[in-house]
């Protein structure tokens, strides 16, 4: 397949070259929980371990090596949802260049953090990426800046493709490669990456639910502009570009979408199962083989865990949502007569079947309360769903009235 003189199997591997010295070489590790969920055996590509957590310094540092010396001088600006400005940081730092990074409001604290730690200048505008690149363009222009793109540049997109490359050289035999997808730098990079080679491997995106754009061009064979409200931050892309898109449509086989409930899940299992820390774009990969094992039954599937940097406040949240969309807790009210031993008689119960108690909450005041009754909301551990039934159906059974409260599961 060709595209483009400078965008094919050789550029990725060029960029490889250009580019490995100065970055990690990652680990593509084998799970044995996941291949054992997913009926199929899991590799994890775990650029979350990467030099600033995501593997979005491959694209940023080919594009400011590859660059003449007089262009770099001038500096370079970009726009970013949080990994690729802290990557272009990284590379200008260490190329000897000033750089400004263009971030939304609302970004992850963490990822401003580290990018302004790592020396970049930093502007914060527009209410999501695409403003936020519309702004950089500008601010380039004005100036005299070169502009790095997030994923529509080919020297970007070969830097990317180098996480494939490196997966198939640790385990030339995968059937498939799993790619999260925002604006499909990472994606295209996966294409040219394997291209050329004798054993065709089949590549699957995946993005959020709650943002698809890029899937909905995939399938329409355009681009198209979709909302993009989603935990997964580092794909919360609105709109993707010709040239990535059309390279996907060359080379890709399928694209997935899941749901920001299955993308958090994913979050805590890949916590529970391998210690590992996720943030949502990293774990989208995984939860789209998690939730369709049988798309995948046995094959050999190599997954990319793209990046890690989640903010600590949003980790809150998402490890909420995570356990309850598992089952991990049942929440639940009940009405109680207002007088003394009711709470202790509920509590007993729950006792005598080893339950741990999180949260009661009691309401005496307000408009709902009747004279001479008590709400009670009460939220206790449970091992899954099941279990999380199992026990509600013994809290009724003891003649208390309980209702389930999927409202109040926290939303991510």
């Amino acid at each position: 397949m060709v595209v483009t003189a400078r965008l094919d199997a050789a550029a990725v591997t060029a960029a490889a070259a250009l580019i490995g010295p100065h970055i990690e070489r990652t680990p593509l590790v084998r799970s044995e929980a996941f291949s054992a969920m997913a009926g199929c055996e899991v590799f994890l590509k775990l650029e979350n371990l990467q030099r600033t957590g995501a593997f979005k310094i491959r694209g940023a540092l080919n594009r400011l090596l590859a660059m003449p010396v007089a262009e770099r001088a001038r500096g370079v600006v970009t726009a970013s949802a949080g990994n690729h400005g802290l990557g272009v940081a990284h590379a200008a730092k260490h190329v000897g260049v000033p750089a400004c990074v263009v971030l939304p409001y609302g970004v992850p604290l963490a990822k401003l953090t580290a990018i302004q730690r790592a020396g970049a200048e930093v502007v914060i505008t527009g209410v999501d990426y695409d403003s936020a690149h519309a702004a950089a363009q500008a601010l380039a222009k004005e100036r005299g800046a070169t502009y790095v793109h997030a994923f529509d540049d080919p020297d970007v997109i070969a830097g990317q493709g180098t996480v494939a490359l490196e997966m198939l050289a640790d385990q030339p035999d995968l059937d498939v490669i799993v790619v999260p997808v925002g604006g499909g730098g990472l994606l295209a990079g996966t294409v040219l990456a394997v291209a050329e080679r004798p054993r065709r491997t089949r590549i699957t995106g995946v993005q959020s639910r709650e943002g698809s754009a890029f899937a909905d061009s995939f399938a329409a064979g355009s681009v198209v502009e979709r909302p993009a409200s989603t935990i997964a931050d580092g794909i919360a892309v609105r709109r993707p570009s010709e040239r990535t898109l059309a390279i996907a449509r060359d080379g890709v086989a399928e694209m997935r979408t899941v749901s920001d409930e299955e993308i958090a899940k994913t979050i805590v299992l890949l916590l529970e199962r391998h210690k590992l820390l996720s943030e949502g774009a990293g774990a989208a990969a995984l939860a789209a083989v998690l939730t369709d094992p049988g798309a995948f039954a046995g094959l050999r599937v190599g997954v990319m865990v793209s990046g890690g940097n989640i903010d600590p406040n949003l980790l809150g949240k998402v490890l909420q949502q995570g356990l309850a969309s598992a089952g991990r807790y049942l929440a639940f009210r009940l009405w109680l007569d207002d007088k003394p031993g009711q709470l202790a008689d509920l509590t007993r119960i729950l006792a005598d079947e080893h339950i741990n108690i999180l949260h009661v909450g009691i309401h005496r005041l307000g408009p709902y309360t009747s004279l001479g009754r008590v709400g009670l909301d009460v939220i206790v551990d449970t091992r899954d769903r099941d279990h999380a039934l199992v026990v509600l159906a013994m809290v009724r059974s003891h003649g208390f009235a309980a209702e389930e409260l999927i409202d109040t599961y926290p939303s991510a």
